[in-house]
């Protein structure tokens, strides 16, 4: 039972502390619509996301209304499309990327993912052309996101996708060199991804999940940051227990809108994503809550157990406020998205090499991290291969979305507008990986794999 303390609480979380629902996130398999016709097979994709999400835009706003939560984001996550251009051999996929981007702008919401492709142990029948097509097809629509499975840790790392993903990584930029290469920001290189989750640009809708469902991610990192600043000098295990009930607090709030967005739309219920996912907005910052702890700036010494500290407490809080905890569920670190971020990398203090460490234990992993025009693409599969092995290794989901911003120099800036946000473009190591890269085959997998 809710008492007035918990619902003022709560109000004051949402004005003043920038918590929000950061996406209701439908997904919609598109096992039923392949057809060897693609054609035939666009026209059923088109139809069934629409049939589907038609209220999911109405839906979210009336219970933003009702509620008074504010719903930033309606998004929609498909089923891997690689699996659909597999059924239809020799056609080119952006045909399903176009489809899936009128769909998207027909129901209204603002991105659509699962232009994705699962390669960790191989390629099966389509999923190279998918790749290939990615730079085509991320340029060529405005709404679509893409991903890419390249490891495991039961399957290892498939090295030749990741050096297939850097290629595809710099020509998304160049493709999309006139729009701050927004190409490359849609575009999300995995190890251990989750099927489940709410979150672009690398949401899927696996194909173990239900034929629909609603799947909900919530943000908070202005809440958890209040929280401390009232805390005073308490020592590292309260405040610990302050965040773990803090984010008991935000995902019961995130648990009450995915309920009621299911009933809605009648669609089941799939899980709670409780990601500290920040914005450029002052105060929302996750670099601002490790230095509420005590750091003078994200990316000095301290920073990654600080951030241990975090993700753990956030995780066990919302496990314990919803029995459907998914997704990612953490404290996301995207460069350009994070003003205190931004601000650290700005000056020197945030470096690639210490974000690296600092994803070996948070949610995600280099996220919306703006790189030197002239980095070339052996490079980029470099740092894809060495986040998959901290995934790999540690049996959890790390990831990549880098932007090589052509044309441009560290001291330079890039700005994307929105969520995504801007940031400066950050040195990377010179020293080349090519023969390492070129070697491709597979790393097996860890020993923690055998688990049976």
């Amino acid at each position: 039972m809710l008492n007035s303390h918990d619902i003022l609480e709560t109000i004051n979380m949402i004005d003043n502390e920038n918590l929000d629902v950061r996406t209701i996130t439908m997904g919609i398999s598109l096992i039923d619509c392949m057809d060897s016709d693609v054609r035939k097979a666009c026209d059923k994709i088109y139809d069934k996301i629409c049939r589907y999400a038609g209220e999911l835009v109405k839906t979210g706003e009336d219970i933003s209304k009702d509620y008074g939560i504010p719903i930033i984001n309606k998004r929609i996550s498909v089923t891997p499309i690689a699996m659909a251009a597999g059924a239809c051999p020799g056609s080119n996929p952006v045909a399903f990327a176009k489809t899936l981007d009128k769909a998207a702008a027909e129901v209204g919401v603002n991105f659509i993912g699962g232009y994705s492709a699962l390669v960790h142990k191989g390629f099966g029948p389509g999923d190279y052309a998918l790749i290939e097509s990615i730079p085509e097809a991320l340029a060529e629509t405005d709404r679509v996101c893409s991903s890419v499975n390249v490891g495991s840790t039961k399957a290892g790392i498939n090295m030749d996708a990741v050096a297939k993903m850097g290629q595809v990584i710099r020509r998304a930029a160049e493709l999309t060199q006139d729009r701050e290469c927004i190409g490359a920001a849609k575009l999300v290189v995995f190890c251990n991804a989750p099927e489940d989750n709410p979150f672009m640009a690398g949401a899927f809708h696996g194909v173990g999940e239900p034929d629909c469902v609603i799947n909900v991610g919530v943000s908070g990192p202005g809440v958890v940051r209040a929280a401390l600043a009232k805390a005073g000098d308490c020592d590292l295990a309260a405040i610990a227990e302050l965040i773990k009930r803090t984010a008991f607090k935000i995902t019961r709030m995130g648990q009450l809108v995915a309920q009621e967005a299911s009933r809605r739309l009648s669609v089941p219920f799939g899980i709670i994503d409780l990601s500290l996912a920040p914005t450029p907005a002052v105060g929302d910052s996750v670099a601002h809550i490790l230095e509420e702890m005590g750091l003078e700036r994200c990316g000095g010494h301290g920073t990654t157990a600080a951030l241990a500290l975090l993700n753990d407490a956030v995780k066990k809080g919302g496990v314990m406020a919803s029995s459907h905890v998914g997704g990612l569920s953490g404290a996301f670190i995207p460069v350009s998205e994070d003003a205190g971020m931004i601000r650290a990398a700005r000056e020197g203090c945030l470096t690639l090499n210490k974000l690296e460490a600092m994803t070996a234990v948070c949610s995600v992993g280099l996220d919306m991290i703006v790189l030197p025009g002239d980095t070339p693409p052996e490079i980029l599969s470099a740092i894809v291969a060495d986040e998959a092995a901290i995934g790999m290794v540690n049996s959890k989901t790390t990831a990549v979305r880098v932007i090589p911003a052509i044309g441009k120099q560290p001291g330079e800036e890039i700005d994307f507008g929105g969520l995504l946000g801007y940031g400066p473009i950050m040195e990377v190591n010179p020293a080349s990986p090519l023969k390492f890269i070129q070697r491709g085959g597979r790393i097996p997998a860890p020993l923690q794999s055998l688990k049976n």
